[in-house]
């Protein structure tokens, strides 16, 4: 890679001259001169259009010296050398530069040009007038998504609230970097008394950070467990569970199952702490069981059953694998009117994309086949890999040929809807969740 002659890039910019009419000058107009990312030739129309992650193969050289650093501010410009943007370098990364703001944009709002400390406060500020015209929070819903990533802007960064805790998951190393400026926004906030960090291992290894000694680095004040509400039910979280502690996506899927769950015998597999298997209850189903093989999750589940002090005839959770349960329940010829099928994430690459379309396959064949004719089977994927890849409804279509049954799809949806989606980057969209008629 070609390194040319420039001063060297700057952390945080503090100010800019409101009267620059380029991202060009505003750069210029500071004593420390800013790296600039040179893309390659036809790479940039991808990046002007708002794909806001540029990988290592668009770009053609780097003008700074030396070389800028993992966090740094850059300008991104085109073949010609003009800025048509800036972001956050990572030198290790495949993704060389998450882009923050393209040129026009920063011209609009110079304050926040080439100032990532003012851009976090702006955009978690955005983020949280989004939530409140969804209505969140509410007094029958205080567990949500106040930050998801590239959605809001933020790409690398989620936040998930609940109640008076703010979780906060870290996948990119500019996040790690400017863990104190993204710490004071979310501590601003009212209601939140705590902030609980969560870095995501695997993923900073990839982005060059070194994890060995995190686990020191990270102390915290934030109680190991809480209790929120969702949609007027009650939950028990450990705060140290899978994610962030509750999976929030599936808000608006669990409260669909309360409305067709009346009279009706549910099956919950993977349950992990009884979601949709509570939001069944609540809708008048007449029994429901929840397995799931997590004896932590299973503890959580069964006091969920306390906290909404529902009938514990008709509900109860089952310690077991899956399959081995299925497989059982299929041999003793038991049969349920609507299953929930909520496996972890089987293909966290696209990589292992096939071995985990073979695991779907023999999943939702058992439960299809522990369906009743004309029953319903909700079934998910939270495997980006898998649902980016367009191929969970072929897999569907397999394991009903081989349960020897004929599915319809009456529903197809995602995450809730304060898991926006940025449609430059698909990459988003990660949760499939599919309803069937098993016929």
């Amino acid at each position: 890679m070609k390194i040319m002659m420039q001063q060297l890039p700057l952390r945080l910019v503090k100010s800019v001259s409101l009267s620059a009419t380029t991202l060009h000058e505003i750069a210029s107009s500071h004593h420390k001169g800013i790296a600039k990312v040179v893309l390659k030739k036809g790479k940039t129309q991808l990046f002007k259009d708002g794909s806001p992650m540029v990988y290592s193969g668009a770009v053609d050289r780097i003008i700074s010296r030396p070389p800028p650093k993992t966090g740094d501010v850059v300008l991104v410009a085109d073949g010609t050398e003009k800025p048509i943007g800036w972001g956050l370098y990572n030198s290790v990364s495949m993704f060389s530069v998450r882009l923050m703001q393209l040129e026009e944009e920063a011209l609009k709002d110079p304050s926040c040009a080439l100032n990532i400390q003012k851009l976090i406060e702006k955009r978690i500020d955005a983020a949280r007038e989004l939530r409140k015209s969804l209505g969140l929070p509410s007094a029958y819903t205080n567990a949500y998504r106040l930050v998801n990533s590239e959605g809001d802007r933020l790409s690398g960064l989620i936040v998930d609230v609940f109640g008076d805790i703010a979780v906060i998951a870290s996948s990119a190393a500019w996040v790690e970097k400017y863990r104190p400026e993204v710490e004071a926004c979310i501590r601003k906030i009212n209601d939140i008394n705590h902030v609980k960090w969560r870095p995501s291992f695997d993923i900073l290894k990839e982005e060059g950070i070194d994890v060995s000694n995190f686990k020191e680095m990270l102390p915290s004040t934030c109680p190991e467990r809480t209790k929120v509400m969702e949609n007027g039910i009650s939950y028990a979280i450990s705060l140290d569970g899978q994610k962030t502690g509750f999976y929030a996506d599936q808000r608006e899927n669990r409260h669909f199952i309360s409305t067709i769950s009346n009279g009706q015998r549910v099956l919950d597999v993977c349950c992990y702490s009884g979601g949709f298997a509570l939001n069944a209850v609540r809708g008048g189903a007449m029994n429901v069981i929840g397995v799931d093989s997590s004896l932590a999750a299973l503890e959580l589940a069964r006091e969920n059953i306390v906290l909404n002090n529902m009938d514990q005839k008709k509900i109860s959770f089952m310690r077991e694998d899956a399959i081995e349960f299925m497989k059982s329940a299929l041999s003793s010829n038991e049969i349920w009117d609507i299953i929930i099928l909520d496996p972890p994430k089987l293909a966290p690459r696209k990589k292992v994309l096939k071995n985990a379309s073979g695991m779907y396959r023999n999943l939702n064949s058992l439960a299809m086949q522990l369906v009743k004719r004309g029953g319903l089977l909700m079934t998910c994927s939270c495997s980006g890999a898998m649902t980016q890849s367009g191929m969970f409804l072929g897999n569907l279509q397999s394991a009903a040929a081989m349960a020897g049954r004929k599915v319809t799809i009456l529903r197809q949806t995602g995450a809730a809807c304060d898991h926006p989606v940025d449609p430059s980057y698909p990459e988003g969209a990660y949760l499939s969740n599919i309803l069937l008629r098993v016929l």
